[in-house]
């Protein structure tokens, strides 16, 4: 047979054209190298040897070297790593993995005797994807959303913004491995552990809904430009909301009433009274001027409660007689 002898490849069906299975559900997860390409170029044969065995490492000690050793369609991207697994090992790799990977980072840029860093964005979703053994398996949107997820505003600003000594990792999850991994309660982290971030890509049209986890926190994670504006406000609106509700409870949102101070005002030869006054009113006149009497000049302003006449000291007549 020649080689214009050789079979067409088959062709694939129309969407929407007929049904047929689904492919085989799978989780992805990717990883990518943070500041790859602001390393020289001798370094790079270096950090895409590196990411590959500093994944083994951590997917092993965290006891998870079944999940490596069967690892699908694995594919190095120079900067970085894919592979698919078994969807029900999903909790696992959201905690213990995750955490497991940030110590092992740690562990490999403080005894690391060149110049180059590791930190990792990790990018984790669960999707149906072809896996048949074929050479081009695992290609489809869930693969595809798993990288854009990867290259998203808010899990690249987040590792940017954090300590480059304390924070190594920065995970984002699709909303489809949260719900079903974290909401659902199977994985051993708390839901409070994970924000909520609109994942958007520059120059792409991606605007998906995703969740940022970040074992080794550092720096603000409540941060206008990781997280967006409509996040914050949410955010900040609840802890209000929490606040008030905490207040009310244990009494300390009552008004408490100001105590009662004496107020010394100095008119001339007459009350000076502005607002509501508890009590009497006394008048001293010290003025050497003599008077008919005591007078108030001008109007009294508010409400006077107690004791409207003048108290006088002496004999009110004394200058009369």
């Amino acid at each position: 047979m020649t080689e214009f002898d050789q079979p067409m490849p088959e062709a694939s069906a129309l969407p929407y054209s007929r049904s047929r299975h689904l492919p085989p559900y799978r989780g992805i997860v990717a990883v990518d190298a943070k500041d790859f390409t602001g390393y020289p170029a001798i370094e790079h044969g270096t950090i895409s040897a590196n990411v590959p065995q500093l994944l083994r490492l951590s997917f092993e000690r965290a006891g998870l070297g079944e999940v490596w050793k069967d690892r699908r369609f694995p594919n190095s991207t120079g900067d970085g790593y894919v592979f698919g697994f078994d969807p029900a090992w999903m909790p696992f790799l959201i905690h213990p993995w995750l955490n497991t990977l940030q110590e092992v980072l740690t562990e490999f840029n403080v005894h690391s005797v060149g110049t180059v860093r590791i930190r990792l964005r990790v990018s984790l979703n669960i999707g149906p994807l072809p896996d048949d053994g074929g050479e081009f398996d695992g290609n489809g949107t869930p693969r595809n959303d798993t990288h854009r997820l990867l290259d998203s505003r808010p899990v690249k600003a987040m590792l940017a913004a954090s300590n480059e000594s304390i924070t190594q990792v920065a995970a984002i999850l699709s909303d489809r491995c949260y719900q079903d991994a974290v909401a659902g309660g199977f994985t051993g982290r708390h839901p409070d552990h994970f924000i909520e971030v609109p994942a958007t890509v520059e120059g792409k049209r991606f605007d998906q809904r995703a969740w940022l986890y970040v074992p080794t926190p550092s720096g603000n994670l409540y941060d206008r430009r990781i997280l967006g504006d409509a996040v914050v406000e949410e955010q900040e609106g609840r802890e209000e909301k929490e606040g008030r509700a905490k207040r009310a409870a244990d009494g300390s949102g009552e008004q408490r009433r100001a105590p009662r101070t004496a107020v010394n005002q100095r008119g001339n030869g007459s009350n000076l009274n502005a607002g509501t006054v508890h009590g009497s009113q006394t008048v001293t006149n010290v003025r050497g001027d003599s008077y008919g009497g005591d007078r108030v000049e001008g109007h009294k302003v508010g409400t006077v409660n107690g004791n409207l006449g003048d108290i006088v000291h002496g004999d009110k007549n004394e200058h009369r007689r």
